[in-house]
């Protein structure tokens, strides 16, 4: 992805994107992703539980995500994977080998809290 520092938005096409914090508390394998990746249910608080699939098995097990607190866009449309359907964005950057990192609070917050 390039990076589009030179494309300017402005505040409101901002607070459209509604960006969350969840807590992961499911994990599955996803063998039919065409790369490396996992299921993910994630506890958004009054907003329920979502769904989202994550290339992000080279740093992390299933077992360390399960209870990880995370970073999430909640409102673009869901998105069909293979036979899964994806509910959420789960945000990360990537390393310098392209891997993803995922983007956590640094402290313990709300699920469902908004970022703003």
């Amino acid at each position: 992805m390039e990076a589009c520092a030179s494309e300017k938005i402005q505040y409101a096409d901002f607070v459209k994107v509604d960006i969350r914090a969840g807590t992961i508390v499911k994990v599955e394998d996803f063998p039919e992703a065409r790369k490396p990746a996992y299921k993910l249910e994630i506890d958004f608080g009054a907003l329920g539980i979502k769904r989202s699939s994550a290339q992000i098995t080279r740093h992390y097990s299933k077992e360390e995500l399960l209870g990880k607190q995370i970073i999430a866009v909640v409102n673009f449309p869901p998105k069909q994977i293979g036979k899964f359907l994806s509910e959420v964005l789960t945000l990360g950057l990537p390393d310098s080998q392209g891997d993803v990192v995922l983007v956590e609070p640094s402290h313990k917050v709300p699920n469902g809290g908004q970022l703003f």
